[in-house]
């Protein structure tokens, strides 16, 4: 769905008084909108292009200056990207009084090219080589996420402790038990779709506190465009009610993980080329190839749709993540999910994917690996049946960060798909993580040592 505001429609809202600011966001490496806000008038005057600093695809969570990046250090002094705000993306943001966002694609500063590694670009690319292939990525991802009582500076302040869900109990599909969240579900899909983002649904998920929201399958970009707008708008708005919520993999040891599903197809001439009717399952030769490129990259791909250690503590049998990266019919323990078979809307969902994802490298690392097993022709083995937790001779989805990371730096796929620079980029920050929580002594490790030891 396109946003909802031209330059025209923008200078309008101005003059009647209805927005002074503009919010320019890039995306940075972990999905989060980075940028500034121009006072609305002057956006008018120079939206084609602003500048801010290259450490911003070269930080961690905190924002710290990582060492050990190519592309921006202190040695080269840390110098500037070009933002150029795609206009296409220019949309109200109901939620915040006054203005309006518009995204941003990075060039370099010197020769105005795509920088390689950064997330919007990354899938850009990926797109263009579909659609070379005379094909249209299609897209949609769900996500879930955690909400509780406190505020987000209650909580800072008391160090994360004492966590109070807004449910006491399980409320999955609850409508009754869930309409006390009203004041930032109604908002949240309210806002959304007043700012081009056609939401669904929400309900409530699997575990006290826990929701999922659904906007309306897209192209590619838009999905991963919506997809940070949801999360910004629910962070916002949960902010507003004086709650708080998480897109944390795992926030409890005790407790579901939230995950990102990422659901796919590929169209041909405005239709689904995924579907043949006359297939047992309504699946076309070229959907088998997709997904069987997939199946056979799992492990590669996994360290974009589980980026942080976090995203490892979800994959535990019996709490809906899979554990193995199998594709099954409508079966919700496999890690690739046939939906919609033998109708017009068949496509594939991967679960591997938590809440914590960049949706844009997710979706390309996705992308690369189906185009890739259609380039090759790959032939897809038949779907398993039952219960996956339970087939120990499944391929497994990798354990730890370090597994996934190593795996990503072995594919040729990816190296080729992404560009060396690109991987090598990505694996130092997964590897900044690791080097980070081997040097932090844990709750855990105190309680289990400190007398005992």
């Amino acid at each position: 769905m396109p946003a909802n505001l031209t330059l025209d429609s923008l200078k309008a809202a101005i003059d009647a008084g209805e927005i002074d600011t503009v919010a320019v966001a890039l995306i940075d490496m972990q999905g989060r909108l980075m940028g500034k806000r121009f006072h609305a008038r002057h956006f008018l005057d120079a939206h084609d292009e602003t500048h801010c600093c290259n450490y911003l695809l070269a930080t961690d969570y905190e924002m710290f200056t990582v060492p050990g990046f190519a592309s921006a250090s202190w040695e080269k002094g840390y110098g500037d990207y070009v933002m150029r705000p795609d206009l296409t993306t220019l949309r109200r943001l109901p939620w915040a009084p006054g203005t309006a966002l518009c995204m941003a694609d990075l060039l370099d500063h010197h020769s105005h090219q795509p920088v390689p590694h950064a997330p919007r670009n990354v899938l850009a690319a990926q797109v263009a080589r579909a659609r070379a292939m005379g094909l249209e990525p299609m897209m949609a991802t769900e996500l879930e996420f955690f909400m509780f009582e406190e505020s987000f500076k209650q909580l800072f302040d008391s160090g994360y402790r004492d966590l109070t869900p807004t449910a006491r109990y399980n409320v999955d599909y609850a409508l009754t038990e869930t309409a006390g969240d009203e004041v930032v579900m109604r908002a949240l899909r309210n806002g959304l779709y007043d700012a081009g983002v056609p939401v669904e649904c929400s309900k409530g998920e699997a575990e006290r506190g826990q929701h999922e929201i659904n906007a309306r399958y897209s192209d590619a970009l838009d999905a991963a465009d919506m997809h940070v707008l949801i999360k910004a708008a629910t962070h916002d708005i949960a902010r507003q009610a004086g709650r708080s919520a998480t897109f944390m993999a795992k926030y409890h040891h005790d407790k579901v993980g939230s995950s990102s599903h990422v659901h796919q197809s590929l169209f041909r001439d405005g239709a689904n080329a995924f579907v043949d009717a006359g297939d047992p399952l309504g699946m076309s030769a070229l959907m088998k190839s997709y997904v069987a490129g997939q199946l056979a990259h799992a492990s590669a791909i996994t360290l974009f749709l589980a980026p942080n250690i976090n995203s490892y503590k979800r994959f535990v049998t019996g709490t809906f993540a899979p554990t193995r990266a199998v594709w099954s019919v409508d079966n919700r323990t496999a890690g690739f999910r046939l939906c919609g078979e033998g109708s017009k809307a068949v496509r594939i969902e991967c679960r591997i994917g938590g809440a914590d994802l960049n949706p844009y490298m997710a979706c390309a690392a996705l992308l690369a690996a189906g185009l890739d097993g259609i380039d090759k022709g790959m032939t897809l083995d038949p779907p398993l049946t039952g219960d996956a937790y339970l087939v120990a001779d499944a391929p497994q989805v990798p354990r730890t960060l370090g597994d996934a990371a190593a795996a990503a730096m072995g594919s040729d796929m990816l190296r080729a798909a992404f560009g060396q620079d690109v991987m090598a980029h990505y694996h130092r920050a997964a590897l900044w993580e690791i080097e980070e929580q081997n040097r932090v002594v844990s709750d855990w490790e105190l309680a289990r040592g400190f007398e005992r030891a």
